[in-house]
């Protein structure tokens, strides 16, 4: 029972973090961005006081968590890097497409995960889809004995990876051919849209390849494939 309080109440308590750090990482820079500049301030310096944003963020985080966030240090070094670029070459465009930066290394970070242990959808989508499907079958149990659901997060991350290297070179395109002034909203639309447009894809694939099923506490364990130690 105080278990369970702790899971719900856990739970709950992270719902408006992340809404913050949505709001913060993505809301504050652009709203910054557009009341600068109707200030009468340059496209650089204003992009550049909305790029500080995220990063001032991610060093409150640690200093109230003391715990390093690897996404964060890595967002935050892209940041100060094409700040500093812009600022020596005075390009906005350049801190323009520090987000198609961002989201292509991110699907390369997933596809090169398709290398490891477990891909990165698994552990992405675990703490989400085990709500979901509480009372289901246990995700390390399925991964060890069931193909198709490996399969099926393979192919998940593969999905999210190519989704993301599309996106970043969208990302690009507008930020070199678009209006600068236009760029900065287009990007945080773009995120709503690609989110919305790649949980679709990826919730029909799990509905088509099985997924639901599999999850279930009244699935039928598939036969395990022999292993090179089950010879042995």
């Amino acid at each position: 029972m105080t278990s369970g309080a702790s899971t719900t109440a856990s739970g709950t308590a992270s719902e408006p973090s992340v809404l913050l750090t949505v709001l913060v990482d993505f809301g504050v820079p652009i709203g910054l961005y557009y009341g600068l500049t109707a200030a009468g301030v340059d496209d650089v310096l204003a992009l550049t006081a909305g790029a500080a944003v995220p990063a001032a963020a991610t060093l409150v985080r640690f200093v109230r968590t003391r715990r390093v966030d690897v996404l964060g240090v890595f967002v935050t070094v892209m940041l100060v890097l094409s700040i500093v670029v812009s600022l020596t070459s005075g390009s906005a465009r350049l801190l323009l497409v520090r987000d198609g930066w961002l989201t292509g290394v991110a699907g390369l970070g997933f596809l090169v995960s398709l290398r490891g242990r477990r891909p990165l959808a698994f552990g992405f989508s675990r703490r989400l889809l085990e709500r979901r499907s509480r009372g289901g079958r246990d995700w390390d149990e399925l991964w060890d004995v069931e193909p198709r659901f490996r399969r099926i997060w393979r192919v998940t991350t593969m999905i999210w990876g190519i989704g993301l290297i599309v996106d970043s070179g969208v990302r690009a395109l507008m930020a070199y051919t678009l209006p600068v002034h236009v760029v900065p909203a287009l990007n945080g639309v773009q995120y709503g849209v690609f989110t919305l447009l790649m949980l679709v894809i990826v919730n029909i694939y799990h509905a088509r390849a099985g997924l639901w099923a599999l999850l279930s506490p009244d699935a039928v364990p598939e036969q395990r494939e022999p292993r090179e130690h089950d010879h042995r």
